[in-house]
Order: C-alpha cells, then structure tokens, then sequence
C-alpha cells in the first residue's frame, strides 16, 4: 500500500472512531513517536445544553470508558490549576495577508489573557511555505508580541508540518500525567499546500503527545471549506473546537472563547485495564453520570505502546 493511501485510510478510522493500528514506517516515513503508556490523561470540558462552561465537578461526577469498559479515575483536579504549555500556530501565508495585521494584535491580546501564571508558557509558529518556530516557550509577554510582531506574511502554507512540529518536537518532550496542559491554537484557513507531513501524521503527532487543538479559521467566506472541514476534524478528535469568526470584530472574541475554556476544564487520569501494549489505537469516552443535560468533550482516543 503505497504512503498515500496508507494515510488516508487511518484518516478515514480515525474519524470514524475505529482501531488503528500504529504500523511500523515505511521507507523514507519520518519516525514515528515512541511511547510507554501506561497511564492517560485527558483534558475533559464539560457544557450545557446552551452550550455554558459547567464548574465545580468532582472526580466521583464522571465516568471513563475505554472501548466501552468502566475504567477507575486515579487523579483529577481542575485543570486551571495545572501549569500550560501553549503553542499558537498563526499562518503568515497569502491567503491571510490582507487580515494579518489584525490577526497578530488579537493573538497578542489572547496570550496576554491565556498566561495568568508565571508557570504557564506559550511559543510561537508561523508557517506559510515553510515552517518557523519564531519563539520558544516563554512567559514574558513582551518578547512573545515582539516576535508575533516581526512576522511578514508569505506563500503556501505548510500547516501539518506546524502541527507535527508543535506536537512532536516540543509538547511531546513535556512531562506526561498531569502535570500539565498542552495546547495547540491554530489560526489559519486550513488550506494545506506545503507539507511533507500528512494530515493524518500530524493528528497523530497530537495524539500521541496528549495534546488538545483549538482553530480559528480565517475564511472569510460563510460556505465551509475543505480547509474548514481540515480544521473541524482535528478539533473534535483531539478534544477541542473550531471557531468560525466571519468579521474581523469577532477574531478577539474567538481567542477569548479559547482561553475562558482552557480555565475551565477538568484534568483526568487513568490507568488502562487491562493495560493494551498491542500498539493499537484505543477510543476513550468520558461521560458525567447521571446527568443527561451535560456534554463532555475530550479527545476520543489514544495509542497504545506496542509490546516487543
């Protein structure tokens, strides 16, 4: 099965929420993540049926199932109380150059009200054509605008590329368990381009690095797109939302949508029984007991590590 195809049909499990199996690369495939999972953790966001940020839950008001089995929550806290680690991923390609000044003021004023504590950290990653890490994990707000700043708009778009980067390179090295949060945000239209990394490559690089996707799309067009759809998809399969701001007025308010919920979340940790070690791809539900009105949204699955 050539590369190609291979990738597109993991693409198509994994939307699906069937098994996928983690197979060993091809010739000339980048080297996979490798991991000992032995517990998962999971950033959990629970909403009403108006679609309000729910508060105040406990560890007793959830359940775990993983491949529909019962599994035993081993430690949670509110997920504000965990340090960040934050990558934001702005595209600088042609398609957003007429709106790409407003769109660096808004991502400035975003990690301003996203980093309230001194040990949460943010960087930085513009892609058009190529990707650029243009600031490494940072709290000081001044070097982080000066660097959203400096950036120049460009050609192509190479958004897989960021994201593998994001996730693979930098928040795969955090500490697992819960110890942190690690967040992607993407601006972009999601029209990739440029990419030697496929989409299904860089979803997996999120997996696998236990991190959640947030996007703004910057569309300006109220049809979706297939860059909208790019966009929607690895959201929902890593536990956060697409926003869809059709005015420049609403781009603030988007970022704002995404920090007030990366304060209201719930940390969960678990320990896999019976613990899988076939390298296969496990889906995971979380779910408020009892309650009915209540929505629960995290990522919906995990790889196991793959026994020698």
């Amino acid at each position: 099965m050539c590369a190609c195809v291979r990738a597109c049909a993991l693409a198509g499990l994994l939307a699906t929420g069937q098994v996928p199996t983690a197979a060993q690369p091809a010739a000339g495939d980048k080297p996979r993540i490798t991991l000992d999972v032995t517990r998962v953790s999971l950033l959990a966001t629970v909403t009403d049926r108006r679609g309000r940020l729910v508060g105040g839950l406990k560890a007793d008001d959830f359940e775990v199932l993983e491949n529909k089995r019962p599994q035993r929550i081993l430690e949670f806290s509110a997920a504000a109380s965990l340090p960040l680690r934050l990558a934001l991923l702005l595209d600088a390609s042609t398609s957003v150059r007429e709106q790409f000044r407003f769109i660096q003021e808004a991502s400035i004023q975003f990690l301003r009200y996203a980093l309230r504590d001194p040990q949460d950290l943010a960087m930085v990653i513009s892609f058009d054509s190529v990707m650029e890490p243009v600031s490494d994990f940072s709290n000081d707000q001044a070097s982080l605008a000066k660097a959203i700043r400096e950036l120049r708009a460009g050609r192509g778009t190479a958004l897989y590329d960021a994201i593998d980067f994001a996730c693979r390179e930098k928040l795969s090295r955090v500490s697992r368990n819960l110890h942190f949060r690690k967040v992607v945000v993407i601006v972009s239209d999601g029209e990739d381009t440029q990419s030697r990394m496929t989409r299904t490559q860089a979803l997996e690089a999120a997996i696998k690095g236990d991190v959640v996707i947030y996007a703004i799309s910057s569309n300006s067009n109220p049809a979706e797109t297939e860059g909208d759809r790019v966009l929607r998809f690895l959201a929902s399969e890593t536990g956060g939302f697409v926003v869809f701001p059709f005015k420049r007025s609403d781009l603030a308010q988007s970022f704002d949508r995404i920090a007030n919920e990366l304060r209201r979340q719930y940390a969960i940790l678990y320990r896999p029984e019976p613990l899988p070690t076939d390298g296969r791809y496990h889906t995971v539900e979380v779910r408020v007991k009892g309650k009915k009105n209540l929505s629960v949204r995290s990522r919906k699955g995990y790889f196991a590590p793959l026994s020698p």
